[in-house]
């Protein structure tokens, strides 16, 4: 995605969808699109478009964000993240850059043991 291709799809996105991925963001718990979404599908990133996670690996968390215990591979990029006096990990497009939310270590044992927790307005849903 080219600087002027990505222009043009920031400004067509909303307030909140720029907010949080542009400048780090987060929605309020319980209030985003896909909390209690469970469709079978493909989530996307808002921005670019490029698949993120498939809904066969979204879980009830119990925490107001949609959660997955893992992301399409390479689809994502962790970065490090002391702030708000919190060390945690970022989670980012691979692609754009765009901020999509974080990953703790406290998902289903299970599977990867990993919780993907992600702004709703940071993706779109493709149902199939």
């Amino acid at each position: 995605m080219n600087t002027k291709e990505k222009s043009k799809r920031l400004a067509e996105l909303d307030e909140m969808a720029r907010y949080v991925t542009q400048e780090k963001g987060t929605e309020q718990p319980f209030t985003g699109k896909y909390v209690n979404e469970h469709s079978d599908g493909t989530y996307h990133c808002v921005v670019c478009g490029q698949k993120l996670f498939e809904s066969g690996t979204k879980f009830e968390s119990g925490t107001g964000w949609p959660s997955f215990d893992k992301a399409v591979p390479g689809s994502v990029k962790l970065v490090p993240d002391n702030s708000a006096g919190m060390q945690r990990t970022e989670v980012v497009c691979s692609k754009c850059g765009a901020h999509l939310g974080h990953m703790f270590e406290d998902g289903p044992k299970e599977t990867t043991g990993q919780r993907f927790c992600i702004n709703s307005c940071a993706l779109n849903l493709e149902k199939k």
